[in-house]
């Protein structure tokens, strides 16, 4: 008997997924996962095939879940890829506790209907859109990836859909990192052959109000660049005895706040420009004492570009930073100091590379010596990996006061490398396909777009777009070895060709997401499902 096929047992299934709010580092997102393994135990395909369905854990305690159905004795295999985690619900506020019940919360939306944002109340209006935390990111898709396995368990494609549930996707992507391995022992251990994955995150729009539908040949790319800067304290009586972070930190965010120098252009898809996601100086306490070190990190996407690139405009917008708080601090002096009067700090500063921070440590006290601090530094771990991260910097700084003031380059995770099928004749003739399919069968005009914008564990699998090495981000992440690890093998690791064709939705990450069901639960799973039969055909 059929499950996940209507719309309504489709939005029930949903309902239920959303249930478990499986935000991001909570045992809810572990819980979720044996939900899943449950609800898939109970089909009777893998109760006569139980190895075809596993749960592998993840050093950290969460796991992920592989969902098999094999064809007799196929080998061609696509491989579905959805993750099951969800951002925080505090953006609700008094409808906080209704965020994980999707039919209660959009009821009581319609009684409160006047306090909602015009387009989300016009959508509200239709009865055809479902509001709740993971509706539309990305619950929905998987959803519809549950409704193909089933489909695939009735006999009804000529090969195998290998489901990929994954955890972490919000936060460091750990889940689908771990899942490259299990990747490779399930095509040894089945006798699989990959021949493109295929992922279902909502497609988002271009600009407010934008009509437009899309799937997607690739993901975008994203780098989590910080700098560290350390000044020179000073009591607050005496400003000009020392340079406050807080200053440089300032100046820093002018230069790279939505800085037009990093929008990349690709075929008329466009990078934003960078944004900070966290700036904040490393002072503990309150005193009259001013910072001595503060800490920002950016959010940068690119497309094609390397690392180096990025990396080159970083630090030249560093060294403007660097030039205008050297000439705002001499500036202020003169209007302080009297008559002859001259401050005796020089506010000269080091524009510099986490690498090249390391290196001037091991001169001034030898390796032995730093690995030691290091070591130390990580058996008193409490912190994430950004904030260890920071700890690193700030503690090599200390080491190196001759250098300072200093502002310092490095990486924290996550990383996705951008990756694209673009012009895989295999994707090509697929998304076409696609968009055939739903234009003559329902009237909707489907664009391809190469890099899907919101960033996808595609990353991790997909055809890279660059040849930048990975190694060219490893050696300015401080963390890297010390409790996280990015594969330096990431980009030549599992890749197939990759495509995204995904439920419709609106405002992810905003207390307004919701999902449109009609497309969603009736059109993109006929897609789909078509979709597939023309990949395995091709």
């Amino acid at each position: 008997m059929h499950k996940w096929q209507t719309k309504q047992q489709l939005t029930d299934l949903l309902c239920s997924l959303v249930e478990y709010p499986s935000i991001t580092g909570t045992k809810a997102e572990i819980a979720i996962f044996e939900y899943l393994n449950y609800i898939l135990s109970d089909h009777e395909y893998y109760q006569k095939h139980p190895d075809h369905l596993q749960l592998h854990p993840l050093e950290d305690g969460r796991q992920l879940l592989s969902a098999l159905v094999k064809k007799d004795e196929a080998k061609e295999t696509l491989v579905l890829i959805a993750h099951a985690d969800v951002v925080s619900v505090q953006d609700y506020g008094s409808w906080e506790n209704l965020a994980f019940y999707p039919k209660e919360l959009t009821q009581e939306l319609h009684k409160n209907i006047d306090k909602l944002p015009g387009e989300a109340a016009r959508d509200l209006k239709t009865g055809n859109w479902i509001f709740g935390r993971g509706t539309m990111d990305m619950k929905a898709g998987l959803t519809v990836h549950l409704s193909l396995l089933e489909k695939a368990m009735d006999g009804e494609f000529d090969g195998n859909l290998l489901l990929l549930a994954v955890p972490d996707e919000e936060v460091n992507s750990e889940g689908m990192l771990a899942a490259l391995p299990v990747l490779d022992e399930m095509q040894e251990k089945f006798d699989l052959n990959y021949k493109a994955a295929i992922n279902a995150e909502p497609m988002f729009s271009k600009f407010p109000g934008d009509p437009s539908y899309y799937l997607y040949t690739g993901s975008i790319g994203k780098a989590l660049p910080g700098f560290l800067c350390y000044g020179k304290e000073t009591h607050a009586g005496e400003p000009f005895g020392g340079l406050n972070a807080n200053l440089m930190i300032s100046y820093l965010a002018k230069e790279l706040e939505l800085n037009e120098a990093f929008i990349e252009e690709v075929d008329g898809e466009r990078t934003p420009p960078p944004i900070s996601l966290m700036q904040r100086d490393l002072k503990e306490e309150y005193s009259v004492q001013t910072p001595q070190a503060a800490v920002t990190m950016y959010n940068v996407l690119y497309m094609k570009q390397s690392i180096n690139d990025i990396n080159a405009k970083l630090l030249k917008a560093a060294n403007r930073a660097k030039e205008k708080i050297i000439e705002h601090y001499h500036k202020q002096a003169s209007y302080y100091m009297q008559d002859e009067q001259q401050s005796t700090f020089d506010p000269s500063i080091q524009v510099m590379t986490y690498d090249q921070l390391y290196k001037a440590a091991v001169s001034r006290y030898g390796e032995g010596e730093v690995k030691r601090r290091i070591n130390l530094l990580i058996k008193q771990r409490d912190q994430g990996d950004r904030d260890f991260s920071t700890t690193i910097v700030q503690s090599l700084a200390a080491l190196c006061k001759d250098l300072t003031p200093m502002m310092v380059l490095f990486y924290s995770p996550p990383f996705y490398p951008a990756v694209s099928s673009n012009n895989d004749p295999l994707i090509k003739e697929t998304a076409k396909f696609a968009m055939d399919y739903a234009k003559q069968h329902f009237g909707v005009d489907v664009q391809t777009q190469e890099y899907f914008p919101g960033l996808s564990d595609l990353s991790f699998i997909g055809p890279v777009s660059t040849s930048s090495s990975i190694n060219e981000l490893v050696q300015q992440m401080p963390i890297q070895g010390k409790g996280f690890n990015l594969p330096s093998n990431l980009m030549e690791s599992v890749t197939m060709p990759i495509i995204n064709i995904g439920p419709l939705g609106k405002d992810a990450h905003q207390w307004t997401e919701r999902l449109e069901l009609t497309y969603s639960f009736e059109k993109l799973p006929q897609i789909l499902t078509s979709t597939i039969h023309q990949l395995f055909k091709s």
